[in-house]
């Protein structure tokens, strides 16, 4: 089991927004008038009639798109550059000058511009501003606020495989650091330590000025409140590393079609984003701060729009799933299997997102508890944690018979198959599914490969499924099975599951794979750097998808 969920981005209905004739729209828009023109926004329909007639209608089953939004391309389909013309330059439209959209393979959705919305967003000044100001125009002098020293801990946490970055990071930013990049972590750094009110506001500024989109989100916002905003705070914070970032994003973007999520819907985000920061960032914020931020928002929702494009073409928003087995192992822990509607590939070690009908809109993370099965079963370790609303019913109130639905696989804890090297496994509580699925792997290659597994739980009665590991221990030779309790009387060995770890080994020929709680995940990293494992060679997947491990 993940005991918490993704990151995520916005979830929104695919309804385009229409101008507010209601007397509810006209005052949301009065409510965030005077906050969008303190950030220096202001409602697009308010602007001269200069702005572009509409595009033709969008084609069907395909709601069309705003043009006029603060990112210049977000939202809107990636085509290639006119001969000649270089990536990134201006030319003249029918709305003045705007940036050429980026060559990107072709095969993306189109889109087009729908007529009479009304946006509080700089529309195409915005995104004229983004193109005007060249990265590093506007940069501080050594008397400006941007350039003191002091910058506090980052917001937010780390891409997954990424290590974190410890307090006081954006002091010191690496020279090579573009001049994007550092204007985006100044910003950071200041709404870091007012980050809870950053958040409401943000989602204040979407909900009010797109109430449509309110219904897409949980009824309950208190898991769900910081997820989008962390989203984009962290792909933001990593402009300068391309691979990493793109990873993440296109994770993103696929995930986020189960929640309906269309190009349309990003434009009201960077909305938002923008007035938020704006707001709360009074110190760092200005013209340029502004451009880059358009600018890496820009490469955010288009790498987003264009993954879940592409994965369209093969792959369904989501599952349904019907659950065919609920075994209850403990008093709060039960083993759910279920049978999908249509095949489901994924691989051992791997992740899903899971949405219950008891909870409409709450998806949560859990790992798959095996290898890819013949019948194309899929079991799933599930804990009940207190206030838990998805593990509560799937523990105690989920039947055979009930329908659940299942978003698509994720994750990189899987073996390599390539390598003849061992497989160190630290799994703690329901952690131990995904290290069940990877000697399920193991043993379905054929391959001879040492696999030593430490199993860690609280008491000996958490080991529920000990007897499943050491059956597998049994029937393969290479196995290696090591139960580990921290609290309580044990035959067995007794303490913090990394401390074990330590009194065995040598593990130089070994890849490591750890799977629990985030704690265990930061000391057991700590712990396994520490006896020479490689960084490189650790895997694991953990809280919202971000590492809290630290480098």
């Amino acid at each position: 089991m993940r005991p918490a969920p993704e990151a995520e981005a916005i979830t929104a209905s695919s309804a385009p927004r229409s101008a507010p004739a209601t007397a509810a729209g006209r005052a949301a828009d009065a409510v965030l008038a005077p906050a969008s023109r303190a950030a220096g926004l202001v409602p697009v329909t308010e602007r001269a009639a200069a702005s572009s007639p509409a595009s033709p209608t969008a084609p069907a089953g395909r709601p069309s798109v705003p043009t006029d939004h603060p990112v210049a391309g977000a939202g809107e389909p990636r085509a290639a550059a006119s001969a000649g013309t270089p990536e990134g330059a201006v030319q003249t439209g029918p709305d003045g000058l705007r940036p050429v959209p980026a060559r990107r393979p072709a095969g993306g959705p189109e889109e087009n511009r729908s007529p009479g919305t009304t946006r509080y967003a700089g529309g195409a000044d915005i995104a004229l501003r983004a193109a005007a100001v060249p990265p590093g125009a506007g940069e501080p002098g050594p008397g400006s606020p941007l350039s003191r020293p002091g910058f506090g801990s980052p917001l937010g946490e780390e891409p997954a495989g990424h290590a974190a970055r410890p307090a006081g990071a954006f002091a010191d930013l690496p020279e090579s650091a573009s001049a994007d990049t550092q204007l985006i972590r100044r910003t950071l750094s200041e709404i870091e330590p007012i980050s809870d009110k950053v958040t409401s506001y943000f989602y204040a500024l979407l909900f009010l000025n797109h109430p449509e989109l309110r219904e897409m989100f949980p009824a309950a916002m208190d898991a769900q409140r910081d997820r989008l905003f962390k989203a984009l705070l962290t792909s933001a914070r990593h402009a300068d590393e391309p691979a990493l970032l793109e990873e993440y994003l296109t994770h993103l973007g696929r995930g986020h079609r189960k929640y309906g999520t269309q190009p349309e819907h990003y434009p009201a985000v960077g909305e938002s984003l923008l007035g938020a920061l704006a707001r709360y960032a009074p110190n760092t914020w200005g013209e340029a701060a502004e451009a880059a931020w358009v600018r890496a928002y820009t490469t955010i929702s288009q790498t987003m729009i264009d993954a879940a494009a592409e994965n369209e073409l093969h792959a369904p928003a989501w599952w349904q799933a019907e659950i065919v087995r609920h075994e209850l192992r403990t008093p709060d822990i039960a083993v759910v299997t279920v049978r999908p509607d249509q095949p489901y590939p994924f691989r051992a070690g791997q992740y899903t997102t899971l949405e219950t009908p008891w909870w409409p809109r709450v998806w949560r993370h859990y790992s798959f508890a095996s290898a890819p099965r013949s019948d194309g079963l899929l079991s799933f370790h599930v804990k009940a944690v207190p206030a838990g609303w998805v593990s509560t019913s799937l523990v105690h109130h989920a039947n055979p018979g009930d329908v659940i639905k299942l978003g698509a696989p994720a994750g990189s804890m899987v073996v390599d198959h390539e390598t003849d090297n061992g497989l160190l496994c630290l799994g703690g509580g329901t952690g131990i599914a995904p290290i069940k699925a990877l000697v399920e792997d193991v043993a379905v290659h054929g391959r001879q490969r040492p696999v030593e597994v430490f199993y860690g739980a609280r008491s000996d009665h958490d080991l529920y499924d000990i007897e499943t590991m050491t059956r597998l221990e049994r029937e393969h030779p290479w196995l290696s099975v090591r139960p580990v309790i921290s609290d309580g009387p044990t035959s067995g060995l007794r303490g913090p599951l990394p401390d074990a770890v330590r009194k065995y080994g040598p593990w130089n020929a070994f890849d490591a794979y750890l799977s629990g709680p985030p704690g265990l995940i930061r000391s057991g990293v700590s712990t396994l750097r520490g006896i020479g494992i490689p960084r490189h060679r650790i895997r694991h997947d953990s809280l919202e998808e971000l590492v809290g491990a630290l480098d």
